[in-house]
């Protein structure tokens, strides 16, 4: 049976961070076929989006892609799907060395950036304060606009619907422009080529 912890997990955003590094003059092949991997796992349920990102220069080599999906479920449902084993099998013939895979979730998956493997997120002073520069507004926003209607509500429900809210639009809006906007401080260059 499933304790009340790992369905919260289970349940969560996923998100998975791919490296590979792609023999030389088959860069253009490979990013054919990550583009068609893509289209092949847009249709699948729980897909929130992927970015591929490629090397930034001889210090970081290797082609990032990060995708996400909605629960651990829907993540194995596309890794077990015979769409994805189709497009695998003629990339992995394009790479000097195997793919290495990291899967995240929870709240670090609002700070992730590619070019660190594995990716390693920012102090947790940064992730505190860049959440809170989200956060605070968002809050003070949603009182201003519905505080009047929110104050007849029970206490109990009051905070279930704020903070079901505010969670969803830090996820899902907030957090991945803070993300960008904050990059050159919560990554800064220096950080990004460690390996």
């Amino acid at each position: 049976m499933q304790s009340s912890e790992q369905a919260t997990e289970s349940s969560s955003p996923v998100t998975v961070v791919i490296s590979r590094r792609v023999k030389e003059g088959c860069e253009d092949a490979f990013e054919q076929l990550s583009a068609k991997m893509t289209e092949a796992a847009a249709p699948f349920p729980g897909y929130m989006g992927t970015n591929l990102f490629r090397p930034t220069g001889p210090a970081d080599p290797e082609y990032r892609i990060i995708f996400k999906f909605q629960s651990q479920a829907d993540l194995e449902n596309w890794q077990n799907s015979s769409e994805r084993a189709q497009w695998l099998k003629g990339i992995e013939c394009l790479l000097e060395t195997p793919s290495t895979v990291e899967v995240t979730s929870g709240l670090v998956t609002w700070f992730s950036l590619p070019g660190q493997n594995p990716v390693q997120p920012p102090p947790k002073y940064k992730m505190t304060i860049v959440s809170w520069l989200a956060l605070c507004p968002t809050v003070t926003l949603i009182f201003w606009l519905f505080g009047d209607v929110l104050a007849e509500l029970p206490l109990v429900l009051r905070t279930m619907l704020i903070t079901a809210v505010v969670m969803l639009l830090m996820s899902y809006v907030l957090m991945p422009r803070f993300s960008k906007w904050f990059a050159f401080w919560l990554f800064p260059k220096e950080g990004r080529d460690i390996r």
